[in-house]
């Protein structure tokens, strides 16, 4: 198998990794009275500690301090930037509802990078290629939209034009924190756990205040809870983004963000497997729609 669709791969699994957050999401909810923002906060001061510790153990210092002092800059975007989109993306969702946040945050990230791909490669791209990747992306928003539209939730929340902003603001951080992390991958001697840890550090920073202005409670002594805490830290955080961006050395940042679009069909058959939620046709036809946009990345 080539580097490529190794890095493809890995990109697959971690979006497939964010389509469990939201099951165990539900959990904690059930066992826990903590606010999204204070959750996706612990989510990521777990998931730094883990990788900061995984960063000793591997003896990766060096590689921490090399970025560090190479591009001190661009990996805090990275970690803001991660931050940022997620608490964007859920404003989005209590203002204008799951399916509107849903579909125009991670359907705009894949059209905006897809346009830039077209644009820096417009010399050398054939038009069959170019053709390639339209159908590709139609095929994955098509998909998108219909997972979203079988989920049973409201389409229109109490606020909708502030929930679109949102959402829009959403989509467009977490393109831009894409392509700045894929370029920051490009360099020499970055490495990618020393990236996720880095903005993994930075983001859960900046989601701190998020959180406290959010609300308590902010802790937990509920065993069920603390575990579903630690699985999101650890295997929808820290796991999942090391493999993002191991994945992102080899891969385009447009086709990165299209195979991530495993998410919600993850978490949509995760839904009806565990919690009996019926997918439904809309949701079948749209989740095969996402797996043959996925099928059809050239890398």
């Amino acid at each position: 198998m080539s580097s490529t669709r190794i890095g493809l791969f890995f990109v697959c699994l971690a979006g497939v990794l964010w389509g469990t957050g939201g099951l165990a999401l539900e959990i904690l909810r059930d066992h826990s009275s903590m606010s999204v923002p204070t959750v996706s906060a612990y989510r990521m001061l777990i998931a730094a500690v883990a990788l900061v510790a995984a960063s000793l153990v591997l003896r990766k210092g060096q590689q921490l301090v090399a970025l560090v002092r190479a591009h001190p800059g661009r990996a805090v975007a990275v970690g803001l930037g991660t931050g940022a989109y997620q608490a964007l993306y859920f404003g989005s969702v209590a203002t204008a509802g799951v399916t509107v946040a849903t579909v125009v945050s991670l359907g705009l990230a894949p059209v905006l990078l897809a346009a830039v791909d077209l644009v820096r490669a417009r010399r050398r791209t054939a038009p069959r290629s170019t053709l390639r990747l339209t159908l590709v992306v139609g095929a994955a928003l098509s998909g998108l939209v219909l997972v979203s539209a079988s989920s049973g939730q409201d389409a229109v929340g109490a606020r909708p034009t502030l929930g679109l902003l949102l959402a829009i603001a959403s989509g467009c951080v977490y393109a831009a924190t894409t392509a700045l992390g894929s370029i920051l991958l490009a360099s020499d001697g970055v490495d990618p756990l020393a990236l996720t840890t880095v903005a993994t550090t930075a983001g859960a920073v900046g989601l701190v205040p998020v959180a406290l202005a959010g609300g308590g409670p902010y802790f937990t002594g509920d065993p069920t809870a603390l575990g579903t805490l630690a699985y999101l830290g650890v295997f929808t955080m820290a796991l999942a983004y090391g493999l993002f961006y191991a994945g992102l050395r080899t891969t385009r940042s447009g086709s990165a963000v299209i195979a991530t679009l495993l998410e919600p069909v993850t978490a949509a058959v995760a839904a009806a497997v565990v919690l009996g939620e019926r997918l439904g046709p809309t949701g079948i036809v749209g989740s095969v729609l996402i797996l043959a946009a996925v099928a059809g990345l050239d890398e």
